[in-house]
């Protein structure tokens, strides 16, 4: 602990930069000072009447650096005294945060005390590795939900997209992955969350146990858009900590979606034009710069095993359009996409996935040669039965005169619940493709 304190003291810059305020536009300050310490994600403290508020320079307009609040901007006065600090924020993650709730500047809201530093300073927004320094994906994970381990199975360092409307499940759903997903820690990143919601999410949904490997990070609805983003890049840094720790981590962040509004947010203060349905340019360059930081770690010569950071990140489509912009540009950086269907949700099977529209792009790997062709049966019975649907609730189709439609209107029963699954069960890969293999056998199945 005091090398790591004689390691700080020693890196910190003697110098004092300070710059005046010039004015206040909505949620942009601008301020001039010294060319040196104005530069583009750049934090400053201004001196109000009220204390301090922190900023982030997040654009210029010639000479006069424009920024934007952490917090609230009371008290603010034309010529007030801005503290400038040049470097880029950096966080020092340690083993000791496991368990721990905490903001997007890392200080804790769980009422524990402060949190330990570690020795290393992580940048808040690193820069993804290299893609041919990166390792190879890793071994199947188990997850500990039948539905994801038959139809979208994941490899450790993949990174899939779970895409739904809103109230249709996407919480508990992640509450199963942390709670049974066999991954070394859990890195949990709320970003925009409802207030009453974080608090019911620790406490009752992710559980002690859930907890005790896991590390949260929430910036709720009320927050300002930098403390939103940041807490959606603070996520990503820990996630990367405990990799380099050689660890596999799980990284959830619920939702993407809502990291998109917050940089549009700032985008659009810092003048970007609005492009397609309202997102600046820049939501489509941090999406790819966020995400690509999930991912296999960078591979070592030695041999020996790399950590790995497996990421499942909610995209909340808008009006339940799976083709608006934030989740067509997410589709196509992930590993895959696993969308909730609002129309399975409203008939009472939950986990609500629609198999048949999703997709893991590892899935022909993974699978051991006895498993691939019980997963196209089954994937086979289903599309059958969802193209004749309407005609079978109708009573327009007439048994007998398709064999294959028989069979798959015998399965369709046992087929869906097998594809549902209580908050609170767990299944493994060897149970969920036995289950599977009994039910296309056609065990439990009236003749």
């Amino acid at each position: 602990m005091m090398q790591t304190l004689t390691d700080r003291i020693d890196g910190l810059d003697a110098r004092v930069l300070e710059g005046r305020v010039t004015a206040l536009n909505g949620l942009l300050v601008e301020a001039e000072g010294p060319v040196s310490g104005l530069s583009l994600g750049a934090h400053a403290t201004i001196v109000t009447g009220r204390g301090t508020a922190e900023c982030e320079i997040v654009g210029f307009r010639g000479q006069t650096a424009l920024m934007m609040p952490f917090g609230p901007l009371e008290g603010i006065r034309p010529g007030a005294k801005v503290v400038l600090q040049p470097d880029s924020a950096r966080v020092r993650p340690c083993l000791s945060w496991l368990g721990r709730v905490v903001d997007g500047f890392a200080r804790p809201l769980d009422g524990g005390p402060a949190l330990s530093e570690g020795p290393h300073a992580y940048p808040l927004k690193g820069d993804p590795p290299m893609a041919h320094g990166r390792a190879r994906l890793g071994e199947r994970m188990d997850m500990g939900v039948r539905v994801l381990n038959a139809f979208a199975p994941m490899r450790r360092g993949q990174r899939l997209g779970i895409f739904a409307g809103s109230g249709v499940g996407k919480s508990v759903l992640m509450s199963m992955l942390a709670r049974a997903c066999d991954a070394d820690v859990i890195v949990i990143g709320l970003i925009g969350e409802r207030g009453r919601e974080a608090r019911e999410f620790v406490d009752d949904v992710l559980g002690p146990e859930g907890r005790a490997r896991s590390v949260v990070i929430t910036e709720t609805s009320d927050a300002p858009a930098l403390a939103r983003r940041q807490a959606a890049h603070l996520t990503l840094t820990v996630a990367e900590y405990f990799r380099d720790q050689r660890k596999d981590v799980l990284c959830l962040m619920d939702s993407v979606t809502r990291f998109a509004l917050a940089q549009r947010e700032i985008g659009l203060a810092a003048g970007e034009p609005p492009t397609t349905r309202g997102y600046t340019p820049s939501v489509f360059a941090e999406l790819p710069r966020l995400l690509e930081r999930a991912g296999p770690g960078v591979e070592r010569r030695d041999g020996r095993k790399t950590g790995t950071i497996s990421g499942l990140f909610t995209v909340l489509v808008d009006g339940d359009d799976h083709n608006e912009p934030i989740a067509d540009a997410v589709r196509g950086i992930l590993d895959g996409h696993v969308v909730m269907s609002r129309a399975i949700a409203e008939r009472g099977r939950f986990p609500a996935i629609d198999v048949l529209k999703s997709v893991s792009r590892t899935a022909p790997e993974v699978f051991a040669p006895a498993e691939r062709p019980l997963v196209a049966e089954a994937r086979k019975m289903l599309s059958a039965y969802a193209d004749m649907e309407e005609l079978i609730r109708l009573g327009a189709y007439s048994h007998g005169s398709n064999p294959a439609l028989d069979r798959a209107i015998a399965l369709n029963d046992p087929l869906e619940a097998f594809l549902g699954q209580g908050k609170d069960e767990a299944a493994d890969i060897p149970s969920t493709f036995a289950t599977l293999a009994g039910i296309l056998d056609g065990e439990g199945i009236p003749s």
